[in-house]
């Protein structure tokens, strides 16, 4: 790791150890090395660190492209490889960006539901992941974050010392849909888009709290 990931992700690492009492499960399902998209439920700002901090290797990050406009917070982002994204997060340079990560043999954490829950309850996935994933041959990983809705959701103002759990499942494999996205009808290919985020949302749901 770069000199100024390496103190972010430990200084995270403390805080979760400490404040919030994490639980890492399962983190052997992300490969050490080489392009992988994590996929995630999306409940807390606590997200992203928690599910990035618990890997030893460095992760891609998404934010939003106005925080770039700050000249400190931009820097900060950029030295903890946050790539901007349009608030849809399906711009296409946002897009281009990502899969730049990715073909470099990055990692990068998107979240399906494409915002945070307003009430702890995971929700529907947006094509646009599907679109990311097709158009990459990175493997998928879902992952599921228990506690972040409680510890910092929407309602609070300040985290609380709840605790929390991220958990990786085993990675997805989608050539078989990568194959026939490059010869289907146009239709076709929007549903494909649509099956892809909708089987990683249905995965990340099925993954259960228990070692």
């Amino acid at each position: 790791m770069k000199t100024s990931y390496c103190i972010g992700w430990c200084l995270f690492r403390a805080a979760f150890a400490t404040y919030f009492r994490w639980r890492i499960l399962d983190h052997d399902n992300v490969p050490r090395t080489g392009p992988v998209i994590l996929a995630a439920n999306h409940a807390s700002y606590l997200d992203p660190p928690l599910i990035g901090c618990a890997l030893p290797r460095e992760i891609n990050y998404l934010a939003r492209e106005s925080l770039f406009r700050f000249p400190i917070v931009g820097a900060v982002l950029r030295a903890w490889n946050c790539v901007p994204v349009d608030r849809d997060g399906g711009g296409a340079a946002g897009l281009r960006a990502i899969l730049d990560r990715l073909l470099a043999g990055g990692a990068v954490i998107v979240f399906p539901e494409g915002t945070r829950t307003s009430d702890g309850q995971l929700g529907a996935a947006r094509a646009g992941l599907g679109l990311m994933v097709i158009k990459s041959t990175a493997p998928v990983v879902p992952v599921r974050v228990f506690g972040t809705f409680e510890a910092y959701g929407r309602r609070h103002r300040f985290p609380r010392p709840y605790q929390v759990t991220v958990k990786y499942g085993a990675p997805l494999d989608f050539a078989a849909l990568r194959a026939e996205a490059e010869t289907c009808s146009k239709p076709r290919l929007k549903e494909i888009y649509q099956q892809v985020a909708d089987e990683i949302m249905t995965s990340i749901r099925q993954l259960p709290l228990a070692s």
